[in-house]
């Protein structure tokens, strides 16, 4: 094989080198690591090297009550923020959809809370919840003089948490679902309407059967933040009260950089990636399910 030939066939190789060895420095070689380290005990003085320990890290995960936990409330935050997500966000791209005078201006202010940082979205959030905050302030004007204690109460803290998480996350969703709706011909619509499918009863005819796609892309989406949530926690409740909204990302975190225990926090984090793997896989078979 001649010289130019070669050339041919590494050529696009040699474009993708500089983005290969950037991952390999920041994605690959962490992930291979941290992988090594699960099975390692590696805590405290950090200036020691690791001492290997097999599986005993999976044990003592096993047997550890607060990442039970975690798991728990990780599954809630999964269940209790996905489907608001992917259905109001739906019917907000639908409505922004419309021909209307200043739609332009609706679709942005639907879509500020994306570009607003979480830092300052936890802050508000966190004020609107005190306990004289303006939540409860409406509660105590309709009659309930007690309101309600959204941070404190192990019942309503991770409750609290999905709503900021859905109110930030409804304008990005809207966006992607945005994209497909304007992909669909109005003549389909027109079709439908001599069939008798006008009002919302075309969405369910041809929106949503012709949305499938994006639909589960909003939900895979959705599904791997919520299981990865932690902006939430950090800011407005750090875990609690007792571990209600402590979440496995969270938990991780507290023991990797609060407790510096890194081999158990890896552990935690090899636990964590077989879950979104298989959440993943799940929701590809559902997809080729539906499409098929």
């Amino acid at each position: 094989m001649t010289s130019s030939r070669w050339l041919k066939i590494l050529n696009p190789y040699l474009f993708l080198l500089p983005a290969l060895i950037v991952l390999g420095i920041i994605v690959f070689f962490p992930a291979i690591q941290a992988f090594s380290l699960s099975f390692t005990r590696y805590e405290y003085d950090l200036t020691q090297p690791p001492e290997w320990i097999g599986w005993e890290n999976f044990r003592q995960l096993s047997e550890d009550k607060v990442f039970r936990q975690t798991l728990i409330n990780t599954l809630i935050y999964l269940l209790g923020v996905v489907p608001p997500l992917v259905i109001l966000s739906l019917l907000l791209a639908i409505l922004v959809n419309q021909k209307l005078k200043a739609i332009t201006w609706f679709r942005g202010a639907y879509y500020t809370p994306v570009v607003v940082s979480m830092v300052v979205a936890g802050l508000a959030w966190k004020a609107l919840y005190w306990s004289n905050g303006l939540f409860n302030q409406f509660l105590r004007s309709i009659g309930l003089e007690d309101g309600i204690p959204w941070l404190t109460s192990p019942n309503w803290a991770i409750w609290s948490l999905m709503i900021v998480t859905v109110w930030k996350g409804l304008g990005y969703y809207m966006v992607i679902y945005l994209a497909g709706l304007q992909s669909i011909s109005p003549e389909l619509y027109e079709a439908g309407a001599i069939d008798g499918s006008d009002g919302w009863r075309k969405h369910l005819d041809i929106t949503i059967p012709l949305m499938s796609p994006y639909i589960f892309l909003v939900a895979v989406i959705s599904a791997l933040s919520a299981t990865k949530v932690f902006e939430e926690v950090y800011l407005l409740t750090q875990g609690g009260p007792r571990n209600a909204s402590k979440t496995v990302v969270y938990y991780l975190y507290e023991k990797a950089f609060k407790e510096l225990d890194i081999s158990y926090a890896c552990t935690m984090g090899l636990v964590l990636f077989v879950f979104i793997l298989v959440l993943s896989i799940a929701n590809l078979y559902l997809s080729k399910r539906v499409n098929n």
